[in-house]
């Protein structure tokens, strides 16, 4: 078994998806983003506020190398990990990277109006097109299983797990 990591733009689902997967497969779950936090011992935001996005993104490289050299399970990732070659390297290397493909409007739709995001700014609608945009390449060249990630969780679970077999 290896790791299976899921990447995508925040609000794509990769924390609820994981959960789930975790469960269906008997795996420990992990999330990039709470071993920031417990590693930090401060919120996200709180990082981000204090030190900036490339502390973030330092603490983050090392929550990945961390977790790749664990027990094989599901992970969340966040939205920006694959902004760091290395990352996907240690993410390659120790398991498949799957992207929950969601379009502009659904994330949208799931995300709101919410600027508790560290990257979300005081227009949430058109900052999560532009990143979605900015980033559609960088998800996809660093994905090796590409799943559609619209619909009830538990379609889109299985859609990984069925995903995750025939790769």
């Amino acid at each position: 078994m290896e790791h299976v990591w899921l990447i995508g733009m925040m609000g794509s689902g990769k924390t609820t998806v994981g959960r789930v997967l975790a469960d269906h497969l008997e795996r420990p779950f992990y999330d990039t983003d709470a071993t920031v936090e417990a590693n930090a011992g401060m919120t996200i935001n709180e990082v981000f506020d204090g030190f900036g996005e490339s502390h973030f993104r330092e603490l983050e490289t090392l929550a990945v190398r961390a977790i790749a050299s664990h027990d094989d399970g599901v992970v969340s990732t966040g939205g920006g990990v694959v902004l760091d070659p290395s990352n996907l390297d240690a993410m390659r290397g120790s398991g498949k990277t799957v992207l929950l493909d969601v379009d502009a409007e659904t994330l949208i739709s799931r995300i709101g109006a919410a600027v508790d995001r560290p990257i979300v700014s005081e227009d949430p609608e058109r900052h999560l097109r532009d990143v979605a945009i900015a980033r559609a390449d960088i998800y996809r060249g660093s994905a090796d299983i590409i799943v559609d990630a619209v619909g009830s969780i538990d379609d889109v679970v299985s859609r990984v797990e069925a995903a995750c077999k025939d790769s």
